[in-house]
């Protein structure tokens, strides 16, 4: 079909005023968020791949950063911007919810781990994690990778594992300390130590490590990861993610990694 000149200016004028008067809306399309979110080292494997569905989803770009719990409240609590925060032990989110920073109802309780003993190598030799066990005999003078002791969750669960089995002070002077979990595993797998203590999420993430031993849940404080939207979240991107990490499909993913699932 062909317009004459006079029929398309009509046609233009009628556009012009449609607009004008706002009659013709034209459509809009939605902005994209930035979703901050501050985890627990130990979430990494798991977390990459819930947020990397979310963004193919949304558009939403999400960016995490990665750490041991305890610097991560810190830095929440110093001010910087996270719009989620998930840690690997309750004292620390209590931390941040003392300061007023965690958003109201927000806080749950959103996972569980075990805590193992790993070793070098794809074939090491399972060990029995009895009272008294000789694990400095068993480091035959090598290190035991841990992450820190005094600060990061997993060392301080692995702390007291060791002292409830009655062998941390025989084993203390060997204790290689890392600034997080992750850190802590990459050592065994490169063979700098020959056994530490991580996570059970944490072995399944790296091939070239053996789990030779869960530590008895009994030996340490229940290993609970509690997850919650901050007071800084003034968005649906950062609404919509929060609630994405109670989904089915995130679930999925966290079990896949050696987490459990808390209702």
């Amino acid at each position: 079909m062909i317009c004459s000149g006079s029929i398309m200016a009509e046609v233009l004028r009628a556009v012009h005023a449609a607009l004008f008067t706002g009659l013709l809306v034209l459509p809009v399309p939605a902005k994209a968020e930035d979703v901050v979110v501050f985890a627990a080292a130990s979430l990494k494997t798991a977390l990459d791949q819930v947020a990397a569905e979310f963004q193919a989803d949304t558009g939403h770009q999400v960016v995490i950063s990665y750490a041991g719990s305890n610097a991560l409240a810190k830095q929440i609590i110093e001010g910087a911007p996270a719009d989620v925060f998930v840690s690997a032990a309750v004292n620390w989110m209590d931390e941040v919810e003392k300061a007023g920073l965690v958003a109201a109802d927000s806080r749950v309780d959103l996972l569980g781990n075990r805590l193992v003993l790993i070793a070098h190598g794809k074939d090491a030799a399972d060990v029995d994690l009895r009272r008294g066990v000789d694990l400095a005999g068993l480091l035959d003078g090598g290190r035991l990778s841990m992450a820190m002791v005094d600060a990061v969750p997993a060392g301080q669960y692995g702390k007291a594992a060791l002292e409830s089995l009655g062998v941390w002070a025989s084993v203390e002077g060997a204790v290689a300390q890392s600034d997080n979990v992750r850190a802590a595993l990459a050592l065994v797998a490169a063979g700098e130590a020959p056994y530490g203590i991580v996570y059970a999420s944490d072995a399944v993430a790296e091939d070239n490590v053996t789990v030779v031993a869960t530590f008895p849940p009994e030996t340490h404080p229940p290993i609970i990861y509690p997850a919650a939207l901050l007071t800084n979240a003034t968005d649906d991107a950062d609404r919509a993610f929060y609630q994405t990490l109670s989904g089915d499909a995130a679930k999925d993913a966290f079990v896949a990694q050696g987490f459990s699932v808390l209702d």
